[in-house]
C-alpha cells in the first residue's frame, strides 16, 4: 500500500515536472508566415542603440525628416552642368544590403542623401526584362528600343547588318544635344568603353556584340559597311569630341599582332591600331593625350590637356576588392578618381558639360552570384558620387543619379539587427540547413546551392566562408550567367530642378528629363534667338501701348463731342 502511494506521488510530481517545464517553453509558433528566427540571440546584443528602443527617437526622426523636406527650396534655373551617373544592375535590393554592409540600416549611401526620388521603368520594346543596351539607348536618346540594340529604332531587327541609315531609323541623343549646345562632354565607366552603356552614348549599332570589327565578321557583316563599335568612337562625330574618355577595352582597339602594355594582346583583326588612329584624329583639334595607368592619369596637365583618353585595362577594370587583394592600387585607378579627372576637365569649359559616369561592375558580380563584391562596388559608386557633390555646386549642377536595370538577389530571411548581411540568416524549419541573407533567383550559385541527385538536396553551407571575395551565393535555378530582373529603378537627383526626376515614368524619359534642366536638345535656345524675342517682346509691349494710347485718345475726342 505505502508503495502504491509513493508511486502515486512520484507520478504526480513528474506531471507537476511536466507542466512547469511546458509553462517555462515558448508558446508555438501561432503566425505561419512569420516564422521566429531559429539562430542564437548573440546577435541582438549591441546590435542596435539604446535610444532607439524608445518612441522619442522616432518621433524626432520623423520630424527631423518633415523640416528637411518643408524647408527644401526648389531650384527652377536651368542646370549650367549635367553629371549622370548609371549604376549597372544596381537594383533596390543592392542598395538596401549595401546600407548594412557599409555600416547599419539606418546610415544612408551618398546619392540616398539627395533631396528628390522618382522611379523608372526599363523593360525594353519587345522584352520584359531588359539589357545594358536597350536601356541605355532608352535614357540617352529618349526613344525604346529592342533588347540587344544601341541607337537603332525597334522596326530593324537585332543583327541587321545593313540598313538604311539615317534620322528615321538611327536615334542621336544626350550628348549630341550637349555638343550642338556649345557644352563640353565625356564618359567614365570601370567597364570597357565599349561596353553597352558607355557605347549607347555615341554608338548606333544593331547589336551590342559588335565592339571591334572580329565581332562583326563572325555575325558574317562587312565590316567596311557595318561599322564596330571602337571604331565609331574614334571616328564618329559625338565621340570625336568628347574632351574626356576614361574606362577599360584596350583589346577592341588594338590588332592581334599587337601586345600592350600590360601583355595583353588585340583583338581586331583589321590591322588597325585605334588608339594610334585617335591621337591622329585629335591632332589638329588640340592638344590630346592618352594613358594606361593611375601614374599616368594623375600626372596629366589637364590644364594643357584639350582631349584626354585612358584605357587601363585590356577589358573591364579590377574589382576594388581585387585591386586591394593584389595591391596594384599604383596601377589602377578608382572610380572615384576617375570620376574626379573627368570633372575637371570639363570644368574648363565655359558652357557647362554633360559627363556620364558608370559604376559597371556592380552588374558584372551579381552575374556571378558574389554579392560581397557587388556591394563592395556599390560603395565604390557612391564614393564617386559624393567626389562629384564635393566638387561642384548645387546652384548650377544637377546630379542624376539611377540604375539601368535590376537583378535577381533578394535580401530575406527576418534577419537580427546586427547580423552580417553577408553572411548566414537562419536554419530553415523544413531541411534543417542554414541558408543566407543575400541569395539569388538564379545564377551559377546554383552549383553552390545543391547536390547533385535526384531529387537534388541542399549543401550544407554552414561551414562555408563567406568574407571570402569569390565565394557565391545560393541560387534557385541553375544559369551559367545570373539573369537581370525587371522592376523599376529608383532615380536620385540633386541640383537645379532635380524635383523634376520625382514620381514614376518611363526610363525614356530622363534624357528630356536632364535636356529640360540643361536648357538643351529641343530645349536649346541660342543667345542670338533669345535677344531677338527680347526684342520682339519689347517692340510688341510698345506697339501695344501705342495702341492703347490711340484708343484713350479717340474715347476722349468722342466725350468732347
Amino acid at each position: 500500500m505505502e508503495l502504491k502511494a509513493l508511486a502515486v506521488l512520484c507520478l504526480l510530481a513528474v506531471v507537476e515536472a511536466q507542466i512547469l517545464v511546458e509553462k517555462s517553453e515558448p508558446a508555438p509558433e501561432k503566425d505561419h508566415y512569420h516564422s521566429r528566427n531559429h539562430l542564437l540571440t548573440k546577435f541582438e546584443k549591441n546590435a542596435f542603440t539604446e535610444e532607439e528602443t524608445h518612441s522619442k527617437f522616432w518621433v524626432d526622426s520623423a520630424q527631423n525628416t518633415l523640416n528637411n523636406k518643408l524647408n527644401q527650396k526648389k531650384s527652377t534655373t536651368k542646370a549650367k552642368n549635367v553629371i549622370f551617373f548609371i549604376g549597372d544592375g544596381m537594383s533596390p535590393q543592392t542598395v538596401a544590403a549595401t546600407r548594412v554592409y557599409q555600416g547599419n540600416e539606418n546610415e544612408y549611401l551618398s546619392f540616398e542623401k539627395f533631396p528628390y526620388l522618382g522611379q523608372a521603368k526599363t523593360y525594353c520594346v519587345n522584352r520584359q526584362v531588359p539589357d545594358s543596351a536597350c536601356t541605355g539607348t532608352a535614357y540617352f536618346s529618349g526613344v525604346k528600343v529592342n533588347y540587344g540594340m544601341l541607337n537603332v529604332v525597334a522596326s530593324i531587327p537585332r543583327y541587321t547588318c545593313d540598313y538604311e541609315k539615317n534620322n528615321s531609323t538611327e536615334l542621336d541623343g544626350l550628348m549630341k544635344w550637349a555638343q550642338d549646345a556649345g557644352k563640353a562632354t565625356g564618359i567614365v565607366t570601370n567597364t570597357r568603353i565599349t561596353h553597352a552603356s558607355p557605347a549607347a552614348s555615341y554608338a548606333k549599332s544593331a547589336t551590342r556584340g559588335w565592339e571591334n570589327d572580329a565581332e562583326v565578321v563572325s555575325d558574317k557583316c562587312d565590316p567596311e559597311k557595318t561599322i564596330d563599335i571602337a571604331t565609331q568612337m574614334v571616328h564618329s562625330e559625338v565621340p570625336k569630341n568628347y574632351k574626356v574618355i576614361l574606362g577599360g577595352g584596350r583589346r577592341n582597339f588594338r590588332p592581334t599582332d599587337v601586345t600592350d602594355e600590360e601583355g595583353s594582346r588585340g583583338y581586331r583583326t583589321d590591322g588597325k591600331d585605334l588608339i594610334e588612329e585617335w591621337a591622329a584624329v585629335h591632332k589638329d583639334m588640340g592638344v590630346a593625350s592618352y594613358v594606361w595607368n593611375r601614374e599616368g592619369l594623375l600626372g596629366t596637365n589637364l590644364e594643357k590637356t584639350d582631349y584626354l583618353l585612358g584605357l587601363f585595362e585590356a577589358s573591364h577594370l579590377k574589382y576594388n576588392l581585387q585591386v586591394q587583394q593584389q595591391n596594384v592600387g599604383s596601377v589602377e585607378p578608382t572610380l572615384a578618381e576617375l570620376t574626379e579627372i573627368a570633372i575637371k576637365m570639363l570644368q574648363k569649359s565655359d558652357e557647362g558639360y554633360v559627363l556620364f559616369v558608370e559604376g559597371g561592375l556592380i552588374d558584372l558580380a551579381h552575374h556571378d552570384t558574389r554579392a560581397r563584391i557587388a556591394l563592395d562596388e556599390t560603395v565604390e559608386f557612391s564614393k564617386a558620387i559624393e567626389r562629384a557633390r564635393k566638387l561642384t555646386s548645387e546652384e548650377d549642377t544637377l546630379v542624376v543619379v539611377s540604375s539601368d536595370h535590376s537583378h535577381v538577389m533578394t535580401y530575406n530571411g527576418y534577419t537580427k539587427r546586427g547580423q552580417d548581411v553577408l553572411g548566414i540568416a537562419d536554419i530553415s524549419d523544413k531541411d534543417g540547413l542554414p541558408y543566407t541573407t543575400l541569395s539569388y533567383a538564379n545564377g551559377p550559385g546554383y552549383a553552390d546551392t545543391y547536390q547533385s541527385g535526384d531529387p537534388a538536396e541542399r549543401i550544407d553551407i554552414t561551414n562555408v566562408d563567406y568574407t571570402q571575395m569569390n565565394q557565391r551565393y545560393l541560387a534557385t535555378a541553375p544559369l551559367s550567367s545570373e539573369a537581370h530582373g525587371g522592376e523599376d529603378v529608383n532615380v536620385y537627383s540633386s541640383g537645379p530642378l532635380a524635383h523634376i526626376f520625382v514620381g514614376n515614368y518611363e526610363q525614356s524619359t530622363l534624357p528630356h528629363l536632364m535636356a529640360y534642366a540643361a536648357g538643351i536638345g529641343q530645349y536649346y535656345e541660342p543667345a542670338d534667338d533669345k535677344d531677338k524675342d527680347d526684342d520682339g517682346g519689347a517692340a510688341s509691349l510698345s506697339s501695344c501701348l501705342a495702341l492703347l494710347l490711340a484708343a484713350v485718345a479717340v474715347a476722349v475726342a468722342i466725350g468732347r463731342h
